[in-house]
């Protein structure tokens, strides 16, 4: 009995002219070389040190390919047993058969090397001490006072914790989208902000929404704390949460196949239209040396459109394009190599660093880094600090011996270790011409609950207050009381009238009273801690309370003490309240000023 005979399967078969495997390993090559390029995305750049990888990896792709189509050593019909006269074997077939590959790779690695080599901090530490011009400023002339409304009172985890916070609020976009935890501080319209996009909540919301593009994204005030969620009449269509072509890093490298770039960041105009600031890093110390910012890119989040500026003509609204790492590492090689290369090895004559953290200041509309400079020892001392604009990178040194910020840090913290309240890192100010650090003070889920000032120069020199406001002019009474600066005429006013509203709350322990006078919409708020008279208060009372001036148009006030008052009917109280004396030891009275108090 036959059997039909079944059709043989076709079978691919590699192709056997010379002509044709030279066309199979370059097409295999260059599938692997686009596959690779779009996912790591480096810049074809003889500076950059993923392109020799790149151009590595397809070298070894082809010669691999032309060992799979020639049979390899094979053709010989000998058979080694020898490891090293195999390996000789395949030098020999990759001149034969793989010469201009295999050049190219040697010709990559010699200028690697070479690259290298010139680049080296031992030939050219005058070059690298030169990457950064350092001035020498003068503090209180160049840092003015900052008022209460320009003041941050956030940090990064704090606001990003406030934005998070606030996505949880709108119910038609959390189901879709998210807080992205990217966010950037700058500057708008004024006022110290952070801005983060919004980003798709999973693979499948991006494949439902990514037609629309993301619809906003957050704002958060880091004076008052206010998170925003800014909605946009066209989403955002550039980002980092898009997987494919509009990834903003891969949309930039199609656009700019060359530069080199470091991270972008999301910033907004002064219109509050959103935008990618990708700024371009080059290499000006032998091939791989001397990172430094030739320019940036302004791409549009919307529409992704992007233009290319060099420094000098980038527009002023953007602040983020020198990141505080950076011109941290670039004063670092100038402090460190500032008396020659072997000097910072021997001796250390001079050498100074920067310290771990920085932290952001408001100046002239600007955003500047700050961070201190310690000796190459890194003591538990400061020499001074710098303010570095992140937007042209001029930089200034100011000569302002005292403790580190980690020092006033722990400082800070131990006036409120009862409550284990957490410091945030300082932000350095200038506090009746004195270098002082403030510090918020968040609990444990990175709500900020109260604030401390520390003098630089004595960080043992520490207030802490419920506002600003109250800490500053706690601060300055302290250093009038210690001789440091001469008494000076505190920012605070009084106001008057009949009390037509009072409230009242524990706020860390201490009860505090929320009066609001006939006539004003503000309330004044005052610790029975700090003035006792306020328990007795009633609704038809006249009082008079010393308050914070008004500078940032809050419903609330401080008010900081009680300077007179009448009972409703009643006759005029002594009108020195703030100047309470203790009760007296035996018989537990105050005197005449607190009478009503007495006990």
């Amino acid at each position: 009995m036959s059997r039909d005979k079944q059709p043989r399967k076709k079978r691919f078969h590699l192709p056997r002219s010379k002509a044709g495997k030279i066309l199979f390993n370059i097409v295999v090559t260059a599938l692997v070389g686009f596959l690779y390029f779009y996912f790591t995305l480096p810049a074809l750049n003889l500076q950059c040190g993923d392109f020799y990888s790149f151009i590595g990896i397809l070298c070894i792709v082809y010669v691999i390919c032309a060992f799979l189509t020639s049979g390899g050593t094979r053709d010989s019909g000998v058979v080694y047993t020898d490891v090293r006269d195999q390996i000789r074997e395949y030098f020999r077939f990759i001149k034969k058969q793989c010469l201009p590959v295999g050049l190219l790779f040697l010709l990559l690695v010699a200028v690697g090397l070479v690259g290298q080599l010139t680049s080296l901090t031992i030939f050219r530490a005058g070059d690298y001490r030169d990457l950064l011009t350092v001035e020498n400023g003068e503090f209180t002339e160049d840092i003015s006072q900052i008022s209460f409304d320009k003041i941050p009172t956030l940090d990064r985890a704090s606001a990003e914790y406030l934005g998070d916070r606030q996505m949880g609020t709108l119910s038609d976009m959390v189901s879709q989208f998210e807080y992205s935890a990217d966010s950037t501080q700058i500057n708008y319209q004024g006022r110290p902000v952070r801005v983060a996009p919004i980003a798709y909540a999973d693979l499948i919301k991006w494949i439902t929404n990514r037609g629309e593009g993301l619809p906003a994204y957050v704002l958060v005030d880091m004076v008052t704390q206010e998170a925003t969620v800014v909605r946009l009449e066209e989403g955002m269509k550039y980002s980092f949460s898009e997987p494919l072509n509009r990834n903003i890093e891969r949309h930039l490298r199609f656009q700019y196949p060359t530069f080199m770039f470091d991270t972008p960041q999301f910033e907004i105009d002064e219109n509050g239209d959103p935008w990618w600031i990708a700024p371009r890093v080059v290499k000006i110390i032998g091939l791989f040396g001397g990172t430094d910012i030739q320019g940036a890119v302004l791409c549009n989040a919307i529409t992704g459109e992007s233009t290319y500026y060099d420094i000098a003509d980038i527009p002023q609204w953007v602040d983020n394009v020198f990141t505080p790492a950076l011109i941290m590492e670039q004063y670092d090689y100038h402090g460190t190599f500032i008396n020659g290369f072997f000097n910072s090895i021997f001796g250390q004559r001079g050498v100074t660093v920067t310290t771990e953290g920085y932290n952001y200041i408001a100046l002239n509309d600007d955003v500047y880094v700050y961070t201190g400079v310690t000796s190459a020892n890194a003591d538990q001392s400061n020499l001074g600090f710098l303010l570095s604009n992140q937007r042209t990178k001029e930089t200034r040194f100011y000569d302002a011996p005292g403790a580190t910020e980690y020092a006033a840090m722990a400082s800070a913290e131990g006036e409120v270790q009862d409550l284990g309240y957490i410091a945030t890192f300082p932000l350095l100010l200038n506090i009746a011409g004195e270098p002082t650090y403030f510090i918020p003070l968040k609990d444990a889920t990175n709500l900020v609950k109260s604030y401390a000032m520390v003098n630089v120069a004595q960080y043992q020199l520490v207030t802490v207050g419920s506002s600003v406001s109250q800490c500053e002019q706690s601060y300055i009474r302290l250093l009038s009381d210690q001789g440091i600066t001469e008494t000076e005429e505190l920012p605070q006013t009084e106001a008057s009238g009949t009390i037509a509203e009072i409230r009242s709350a524990v706020l860390d322990g201490n009860t505090t009273y929320f009066f609001r006078l006939e006539g004003e919409t503000v309330f004044y708020a005052v610790s029975a801690a700090d003035n006792e008279i306020a328990v007795i208060l009633s609704v038809g009372d006249q009082v008079t309370i010393e308050h914070e001036v008004d500078q940032t148009a809050s419903d609330i006030l401080d008010g900081y003490s009680i300077t007179g008052y009448q009972r409703n009917g009643g006759a005029p109280a002594d009108n020195d309240m703030g100047t309470q004396t203790e009760p007296d030891a035996v018989t537990g009275e105050t005197d005449g000023s607190a009478a009503d108090l007495a006990e």
